[in-house]
């Protein structure tokens, strides 16, 4: 599908229902009123000289408008995040994608203390400067048979880019992520069938749209199945976003262990009683995170796993199909299979190797990046990075990102499992991550970087019971604040540098 073109049809089809529910903004848009704002977004984007647009605005009416008026103006959205730097992050863009103009809105800059630039156009000033040509124009034009109206506006190819996302970053430099509208339409299809949601459903619109997770399952998903979309700027506002759960009778919420822990904490009982369906990704959901929402709310969280590569869904858990501590099932049209770290041949059910991805969902490539692309992408294959295996029954396990592996003494020592050791030995409320530090005798050393003063001797005792000796943290670092990505998930290469830092004053003194 086109998506832009999928979102014209879902709005003639939907026309009086409402399609955005801003209370940001305290505004709501019926899907006739989006259509109409999005061609005078079109008309007036199109106008912009280069291919790409930057897009800078939390989610709101304000962002999901952007959005559509850049491809129905026949340009591509880059998508900035602003959480770990607006300024920079910005100007990395547009080096990468080779363009000028981004929109933003000042309430953010103002917000982030960010002196705006002059190749910043702002979505407030755009949509208050309409006249009224323009509104009866795109009312009119709004008014036109679906065909009609696609047949206006600048010729698109499923195999065209329908957004450029960046990795997180969080352990080194971000990568341009190119997908096509065949890559997010066809992983939406998989979707909408494997979830079983429709019109009848409302989304809470809470993920970052500059993360892929957002970008597909908070935009394009409830646009092509005609759902209400509430939109929340600031998914770090727990108590807010709960109370826009209970007041708007959300049906459908996904987020990361990191947001669904803020929510479920700030709720109370009933107020998420018009949840049918939670999902969590992004980051592996803890056993006390499943608990918590099954003792507070009497509701089973699903786990999903994906990669802003792979659109992003490639597996997840699903009501009647759930294995708590899997990532699932692989979803429809989505191809999975475990290889050998040395000699790449596929591996039997149960066997732990390199998760390797195939269909539709994988990206085109990486922007001005060709070698990298032919290094992750051989024969349709996608080399995910991660470790995992399959197990008898179809459900794929994660088993850490093969950068979270470090060599010790020659062995190979998996971060995540010393994490997930660590998050049952240390007291509830307590932040946490492992990181490797370079050791001049064994290579690497396994450093603990924790929010709070623990009791390090009587935690090492209780991990010593399930991990060996050499899984053990060497030492722990207190950071107040572990420093996160936009999507709650923790910057590993911050941490890194700060643990190191922290310990050379140590040593210093």
């Amino acid at each position: 599908m086109l998506l832009h073109h999928e979102f014209i049809k879902t709005a003639k089809r939907y026309g009086p229902k409402t399609a955005i529910i801003d209370r940001y903004a305290q505004r709501s848009l019926t899907y006739s009123q989006t259509l109409a704002a999005v061609l005078i977004l079109a008309a007036r984007l199109g106008r912009l000289p280069d291919k790409h647009i930057g897009i800078m605005i939390p989610n709101s009416a304000g962002a999901i408008l952007s959005i559509l008026g850049t491809l129905s103006a026949g340009k591509v959205p880059v998508m900035i995040n602003y959480a770990t730097g607006a300024l920079e992050n910005t100007r990395y863009a547009q080096e990468m994608c080779g363009f000028e103009a981004t929109v933003t809105s000042r309430a953010l800059l103002d917000k982030l203390g960010c002196e705006p630039s002059g190749s910043m156009v702002f979505i407030e000033e755009m949509m208050r400067g309409v006249s009224l040509y323009e509104k009866i124009r795109a009312a009119l034009l709004a008014r036109l048979p679906a065909g009609v109206i696609l047949s206006l506006l600048p010729g698109s190819e499923m195999d065209d880019d329908v957004v450029i996302l960046f990795t997180s970053g969080s352990e080194k430099q971000p990568k341009g992520v190119r997908l096509t509208h065949r890559n997010i339409g066809s992983n939406v299809n998989s979707m909408t069938r494997a979830l079983d949601v429709g019109a009848h459903d409302v989304m809470l619109c809470n993920l970052p749209l500059f993360h892929v997770y957002g970008h597909s399952v908070n935009l394009w998903l409830p646009i092509a199945c005609g759902m209400t979309m509430v939109t929340c700027a600031n998914p770090l506002e727990f108590r807010r976003v709960t109370a826009l759960i209970r007041e708007e009778k959300v049906t459908v919420l996904g987020g990361t262990p990191f947001f669904l822990r803020g929510y479920l904490k700030k709720s109370d009982p009933g107020d998420f009683d018009g949840l049918r369906l939670v999902i969590v990704g992004a980051d592996k959901a803890p056993e006390s995170l499943r608990r918590g929402f099954e003792e507070k709310h009497g509701i089973e969280i699903y786990e999903g796993y994906g990669t802003t590569e792979t659109s992003p869904v490639v597996s997840a858990n699903l009501p009647g199909a759930n294995r708590p501590g899997s990532i699932g099932r692989p979803i429809p049209g989505v191809e999975v299979k475990i290889v050998d770290l040395d000699t790449g041949q596929e591996l039997p059910a149960g066997s732990e190797g390199k998760i390797m991805v195939k269909g539709d969902l994988v990206m085109k490539g990486y922007v001005r990046d060709p070698e990298e692309t032919r290094n992750r992408i051989k024969d349709g294959w996608y080399d995910t990075g991660d470790m995992g295996l399959l197990d008898e029954d179809g459900y794929l396990w994660h088993r850490g990102r093969l950068r979270r592996f470090v060599k010790i003494g020659g062995e190979m020592v998996s971060l995540v499992r010393t994490e997930d050791v660590l998050e049952d030995a240390i007291a509830q409320g307590v932040e946490y991550c492992v990181v490797d530090i370079p050791d001049d005798v064994k290579g690497a050393q396994i450093v603990a970087a924790v929010s709070k003063e623990i009791n390090e001797k009587e935690v090492l005792k209780k991990m010593s019971e399930r991990l060996h000796n050499i899984s053990l943290p060497r030492q722990f670092v207190v950071i107040d604040e572990l420093p996160k990505m936009g999507s709650g998930k923790v910057d590993f290469r911050t941490t890194t540098e700060m643990v190191m830092e922290i310990l050379r004053a140590s040593n210093n003194d």
